[in-house]
């Protein structure tokens, strides 16, 4: 059976100084939508910094985000087919539930307010050894190791509450055989998240930006002792940024430039968040916490 790899965690805090740039123009055009991707880019995105800071009416300002697609409808599935022994009917059963796992884990309203991601935990295995019970447990009790934050993006409604009712996501899906009587989907997204206070009074919006590289297995329970239509997760790992450094309490803590840090002061290097042409660390151990070049 399979076991889910060992996670990679980013926490990254912007510098002050990059926060309190200068807004520009509040007038620019919104820019014109950019085609779905399908295999990471080869560049960073252009520089937005002078298009401005984010508001309540306008919270992806000054963002590349600005320019990619909203919710759910951003997660595009690949056109199925068969591959190895697999069905085109059981690979695109394995690409919807792949799709549905990213966005109710990462774009449920409910979930995103720190709540149980019940749905999500739905879409796995039950029959997988650890998974669901590693899960739990890090929803219960979470600590640096086992942090639900890890798979699920949450944030402590005591504290933050999202700016509005968009999140913008961008990235893509691949799938290829896996060994006879598996398919395997990878998924690679970085999903943006605009919040503000929860104590309200203050229209301060940060963003806190969420990369995550998940590869599932859909496996055909006539040859694998699996439960059927459920996914059984191979590997994950995630970077966050704008997020506190070495706060494991299962919620991503945004920082805001106006509140000093509560975890452990940035020393990695400066990470640009947007850029989709690097794949997140899948060495256990190799990511640290550094600094963002914008949010």
């Amino acid at each position: 059976m399979l076991l889910a790899v060992a996670l990679a965690v980013v926490a990254i805090r912007p510098s002050l100084l990059l926060d309190r740039l200068p807004g520009g123009d509040a007038s620019v055009s919104a820019p014109s939508p950019l085609p779905a991707e399908t295999a990471l880019p080869s560049s960073a995105p252009g520089d937005t910094a002078q298009a401005g800071l984010p508001t309540l009416d306008e919270p992806f300002r000054g963002s590349p985000a600005r320019a990619w697609a909203e919710g759910a409808d951003a997660i595009e599935l690949p056109a199925a087919k068969a591959v190895g022994d697999m069905s085109k009917a059981e690979v695109a059963l394995a690409l919807r539930l792949t799709k549905e796992f990213l966005v109710a884990g990462n774009l449920d309203p409910a979930v995103l307010r720190g709540g149980q991601p019940t749905e999500a935990m739905a879409l796995l295995d039950p029959k997988q050894p650890g998974m669901l019970a590693d899960a739990r447990r890090s929803l219960r009790s979470p600590d640096r190791e086992h942090d639900p934050v890890n798979l699920f993006s949450r944030f402590d409604p005591d504290e933050v509450q999202p700016a509005g009712d968009v999140v913008k996501v961008r990235g893509h899906m691949t799938f290829e055989a896996g060994k006879p009587g598996q398919v395997r989907v990878h998924a690679d997204y970085t999903f943006v998240y605009p919040l503000v206070r929860a104590e309200g009074g203050d229209e301060q919006v940060e963003r806190t930006i969420v990369q995550r590289d998940l590869t599932v297995l859909l496996s055909d329970p006539g040859r694998w002792q699996v439960t059927e239509g459920r996914l059984q997760v191979e590997g994950y790992v995630g970077e966050y940024y704008n997020v506190e450094c070495e706060v494991h309490d299962g919620y991503l803590h945004p920082s805001f430039p106006t509140t000093g840090p509560t975890g452990a002061p940035p020393a990695g290097p400066a990470i640009d968040p947007y850029d989709r042409s690097r794949s997140v660390s899948k060495t256990p151990g190799e990511a640290e916490c550094g600094k963002v070049t914008r949010t």
